[in-house]
């Protein structure tokens, strides 16, 4: 099956591109303002020794996760372009999660940025925003997730963290301020789920996990 895209688009043009480090505290960003750590450094790092662990633990599934999710990715940013998509350039559980997404990322139209380097001074955080759009008609910041298992609301306190981090950042380098973040997630157990929110909600937990990451950092002296 091949899929086609048919969505208008506003891309912002002026956003400048970020360089990126890696040390033992995380992934950064250079930006402009100086080095920022990276916004899924900081709402994940609370979470990160649990992964890790699992990474070593299950080395195999690690890397076909990985892989699911980079093609899932790729393959929703062509459609969102209205480029072609086709099922069999789809490997694996990436195919069925595409399929199962699809039909909310047809209530996405007005693409501002998609895969979009952003940052901000009042967060101090930086990365990369995976889609700026409307979604059913309001202006939102959208997360794409594959996933292995349906997600309950209290698995993905991270991830309405990111999604605030990049309306708080949107709102700074464009001007534009965004009160919708919109989480999609598909999972090979045949779920297509949608969490919506407001960034006013998640504000507060967001500046407590930056307070967290970097009180843990200046304390073993590692903090830049």
């Amino acid at each position: 099956m091949m899929y086609q895209g048919n969505f208008t688009h506003d891309i912002v043009e002026d956003i400048e591109p970020l360089s990126t480090s890696q040390d033992e505290t995380g992934r950064f960003y250079n930006t402009p303002h100086g080095k920022m750590a990276s916004v899924t450094t900081v709402t994940g790092w609370e979470k990160q020794k649990f992964f890790a662990k699992w990474r070593r633990e299950n080395p195999e599934e690690s890397k076909r996760v990985c892989s699911r999710g980079n093609y899932l990715h790729d393959a929703i940013e062509q459609y969102l372009l209205n480029n072609e998509v086709s099922e069999d350039q789809l490997p694996g559980g990436s195919k069925y999660l595409f399929a199962q997404m699809k039909e909310s990322l047809d209530k996405i139209n007005n693409v501002r940025a998609l895969e979009a380097p952003l940052w901000s001074q009042a967060t101090s955080l930086a990365g990369r925003v995976d889609c700026v759009a409307d979604y059913e008609g309001e202006l939102s910041i959208i997360d794409f997730k594959g996933s292995t298992r349906k997600k309950r609301i209290r698995d993905i306190d991270n991830y309405f963290m990111q999604t605030t981090a990049y309306a708080i950042a949107w709102q700074e380098r464009v001007g534009q301020p965004v009160n919708q973040i919109v989480i999609l997630i598909a999972s090979e157990e045949g779920t297509n789920q949608v969490f919506k929110s407001t960034p006013q909600l998640h504000t507060k937990p967001l500046l407590q996990a930056i307070k967290k990451y970097n009180e843990h950092f200046a304390q073993q002296g590692q903090l830049w």
